[in-house]
C-alpha cells in the first residue's frame, strides 16, 4: 500500500509496528507493536482474521516481515511501501 492510500485509509487498518521498542517510544501510530526480531516467537499473538497494515521506517522490514507472515499463512495482511518515511513526508 502507498503512503497516499495509507493516510486515506489509516482510521480503517490494523496496525502492526515492527520497529525497536526505541523507535515505537520514538514515534508512533498505535496498533500492535512487535519488533522483527521477535515476531515469529509472537506470532500466535497476531489474529489471522484481521486484516494487518505492517510498518516500519522506511519500508525495508515491513517487506521482510510480510513475506515472513505469508510463509505462515497470513493473508490479510499488507505493508506501507517506503514506511513511516514516506507517510511523513506527504
Amino acid at each position: 500500500m502507498t503512503a497516499a492510500e495509507f493516510k486515506a485509509d489509516l482510521t480503517q487498518v490494523n496496525l502492526l509496528d515492527i520497529r525497536t521498542p526505541r523507535e515505537w517510544d520514538d514515534f508512533n501510530l498505535g496498533g500492535f507493536h512487535v519488533p522483527l526480531d521477535v515476531l515469529l516467537g509472537r506470532i500466535d499473538e497476531i489474529s489471522r482474521d484481521k486484516n494487518w497494515m505492517i510498518i516500519c521506517y522506511n519500508g525495508t522490514q515491513s517487506l521482510i516481515a510480510l513475506r515472513l507472515l505469508k510463509a505462515k499463512g497470513f493473508t490479510h495482511i499488507d505493508h506501507l511501501e517506503g514506511g513511516l518515511e514516506a507517510y511523513l513526508s506527504l
